[in-house]
């Protein structure tokens, strides 16, 4: 019986980890909607409150994605790669194939908060050209 347990405690402590990465997921691709629809209102709710004390607003949040993150406003194709923990933040990497047929990969940190997890940064790690 105490096996038993011990089994079932690892297998549950083993499954954390995916769902984690699972919500991390999830969040990331509600993003990306919210993006799709121009929705920048609601993708700002997504990002965690040090990027919502950095732009003030869901307008000027909107403006710097579609300018400096145009493969996440309107992606023609997103893979997620691995996740690991990075102390308190679990880090998502991401494929996306931008509407210029170019592939990029990027880092999500996400931080864990009163309402779940929260987009904390992302950072362009190369393209499909190797350039960044």
């Amino acid at each position: 019986m105490t096996r038993f347990l011990s089994f079932l405690v690892l297998i549950f402590l083993l499954a954390l980890p995916a769902r984690a990465d699972d919500a991390a997921r999830q969040v990331i691709s509600d993003q990306m909607e919210a993006f799709q629809q121009d929705d920048f209102e609601t993708a700002f709710t997504y990002a965690s409150p040090m990027i919502q004390g950095i732009f003030g607003s869901s307008e000027r949040f909107g403006q710097m994605v579609r300018n400096g993150y145009p493969m996440v406003w309107r992606p023609a194709e997103v893979e997620f790669l691995g996740g690991r923990d990075k102390g308190d933040a679990l880090v998502q990497d991401v494929l996306i194939r931008g509407a210029d047929g170019v592939y990029y990969e990027l880092e999500y940190e996400m931080i864990q908060g009163p309402g779940g997890w929260k987009i904390n940064g992302v950072q362009l790690k190369r393209t499909g050209d190797g350039v960044v």
